[in-house]
């Protein structure tokens, strides 16, 4: 097949040689008028030298690479990315895993399958395309994942909508690609989860806080345990795990709370003391003045873009100060940023600024970060999105 041909400026090829992913647009010098956004191009330096192959879409991010090898695009290509994804996950000791029955196969970029995710829960595979070009490939992708997957696999549902709509302005609805699903459950760590990816937020769960919601369990015996953002429970679940004295979890979503509220009666029907609160974060711990041995701070991303990192950082620092202000002394603070746009160093000084207005001596424990099944691609610094702290609270 013949894919349409786009020419790099002058000394605006270094990116792509270093196996940086994307093309700015400001790097294009000549490219077919009658381009579409989702169309499959061909990528040349300035001497008509081919680079890569990618898919075109309309702003500052002109073109997503997902090879730099020039070959037909069909199933079998597809197949092979995800066979190298595959692999992987076997290799890290997540694949027909008892104590972990899901994980992410896919993770974009960082798997050479540019804005595609694609989570496994437990036999139904939830597919979160955020470019349209990977979009558009669908069907040779459902088709790719049946034939690496097997017998593994029920379902496939497509959850795009969202972010095509408010990415790429283009419309289409979530539905079932194939099979039926035929678990609501996943086990994480020998704890159980109901996951709704058709309602819930991103694909149905938050599989890149599974080895820090682990860790947690090492600081909960006997102790009061806040979770703000608690969404559907995960650290609620591991502190109680843990053997914590009374649980609290604080959500502003409703269905996030009654999610929460049926995972821990998953895992504990007889514990008692977990409730939950329906309220804004920022607005509760700067109402309530209770203490608490153990808070976990993992809030929505903060800054999805470079030019909200400044107001980001305020962000971070107001709410871990509030956090601060809430713990006894000798206590627990797991505290995270997911913005892309804020780094390790500066989600630190966030940290070290909110301690200096709580007035606490506070120490790091842990770094922390995604898990291993979202890979960095050391090519390409923005799929290491998630960073956290685990600090010692004097």
């Amino acid at each position: 097949m013949i894919y349409s041909k786009i020419t790099l400026k002058h000394g605006k090829d270094e990116f792509v040689k270093r196996f940086h992913p994307w093309i700015f647009s400001g790097a294009i010098h000549l490219k077919n008028k009658n381009l579409k956004a989702g169309d499959i191009v061909e990528v040349f330096d300035a001497n008509n030298n081919y680079l890569a192959t990618g898919f075109f879409q309309e702003g500052s991010i002109s073109i997503r690479i997902f090879t730099y090898e020039k070959q037909e695009i069909d199933t079998s290509f597809w197949k092979q990315k995800i066979e190298r994804a595959f692999e992987l996950r076997k290799a890290l000791g997540l694949v027909d895993n008892k104590e972990n029955n899901s994980y992410r196969l896919t993770y974009a970029e960082s798997d050479g399958l540019p804005g595609l995710i694609a989570d496994f829960y437990n036999g139904t595979l939830v597919l979160q395309c955020n470019v349209l070009g990977m979009y558009l490939q669908k069907e040779h992708l459902a088709e790719a994942f049946r034939e690496v997957l097997g017998d593994r696999l029920n379902a496939i549902y497509d959850k795009s909508a969202d972010t095509l709509l408010n990415q790429e302005r283009f419309v289409t609805e979530n539905s079932l690609l194939w099979g039926t699903p035929q678990n609501e459950t996943i086990i994480e760590n020998n704890c159980s989860y109901f996951v709704d990816w058709v309602e819930g937020q991103k694909t149905g769960f938050f599989l890149d806080q599974k080895d820090s919601r682990k860790l947690l369990q090492k600081f909960t015996a006997n102790k009061s345990v806040l979770n703000t953002f608690a969404y559907s429970g995960g650290f609620s679940v591991n502190a109680i795990q843990g053997g914590a004295s009374e649980v609290l979890s604080v959500d502003s979503s409703k269905l996030a709370i009654e999610l929460c509220n049926k995972n821990v009666a998953l895992n504990f029907p007889d514990y008692s003391k977990h409730s939950v609160q329906l309220a804004d974060v920022k607005n509760y711990l700067q109402s309530e003045t209770a203490l608490w041995d153990v808070i976990i701070l993992d809030p929505p991303a903060f800054a999805k873009h470079q030019s909200q990192s400044m107001q980001a950082m305020k962000g971070y620092r107001f709410l871990n100060r509030l956090a601060l202000e809430r713990l006894k002394p000798n206590a627990i603070l797991f505290t995270f940023s997911c913005s892309q746009a804020v780094s390790k160093e500066s989600f630190q000084t966030a940290i070290l600024s909110a301690a200096i207005d709580a007035g606490r001596n506070v120490k790091i424990l842990y770094r922390l970060t995604q898990a291993p099944d979202h890979p960095v691609n050391i090519f390409f610094p923005e799929s290491e999105y998630l960073k956290g702290l685990v600090i010692f609270v004097e």
